[in-house]
């Protein structure tokens, strides 16, 4: 795994921006809209924890995991203390979160930002096969990541190979722009084999009878 650099002022910074009324709820808007009502929602390596809340917020069941004790102190300042726990991404396997007291089976896992670049090639195949196994039938991976360095999209497509998942969409952005040679970052959206119930009401499809 690449060294993790100190995110004391990282952490500072982030923790300024949401008590200043900044809007960090962007990747917790395209889960929202793609998930079923009331999801089981994990968000792997949530940083302060601003989409774990703004999942809670819209009824979604979320729950966040971070390995930096620096960045996962504003999270529990911040939020409900009992949603995070100090875990790096290659320890998500569902026996090791059940003993650490979170479930062990998930609809949607989100994974933002730095996460896939900090992982070597066989760390991020093995993540992949923790939330392949994390993921009920028919679930969802969302990875949120910058293009230009390790753990883009290739390296993704590599290591989702042996997972069993499936790429359903590849976006620019969290506002579904089109992903093209050039660009910066991308979201990339997994599906496990097998399909979802229901959903719950009407979800915004209204039939006339």
């Amino acid at each position: 795994m690449i060294p993790q650099p100190d995110y004391r002022n990282y952490a500072a910074k982030m923790r300024h921006l949401v008590l200043s009324g900044i809007d960090m709820e962007v990747e917790a808007r395209f889960v929202d809209m793609i998930s079923v009502r009331g999801a089981r929602i994990l968000d792997v390596g949530c940083g302060i924890g601003t989409a774990v809340a703004a999942l809670r917020s819209r009824g979604h069941a979320a729950y966040g995991i971070d390995p930096t004790p620096t960045v996962l102190d504003v999270a529990v300042e911040l939020y409900e203390p009992s949603w995070f726990l100090a875990l790096g991404a290659v320890e998500i396997a569902p026996s090791q979160l059940v003993r650490q007291g979170l479930p062990g089976s998930y609809d949607v896992i989100l994974m933002s930002g730095n996460v896939p670049a900090f992982l070597s090639g066989d760390e991020l195949e093995e993540v992949f096969g923790h939330v392949a196994a994390l993921l009920n039938p028919g679930g969802t991976l969302v990875v949120g990541t910058t293009t230009a360095v390790r753990g883009g999209p290739g390296d993704q497509d590599r290591a989702v190979a042996s997972a069993g998942l499936e790429l359903a969409q590849r976006y620019a952005d969290w506002h579904l722009g089109p992903l093209s040679a050039d660009s910066p970052w991308s979201v990339s959206v997994f599906s496990a084999p097998g399909t979802q119930g229901p959903p719950q009401g009407p979800d915004g499809i209204f039939l006339l009878a």
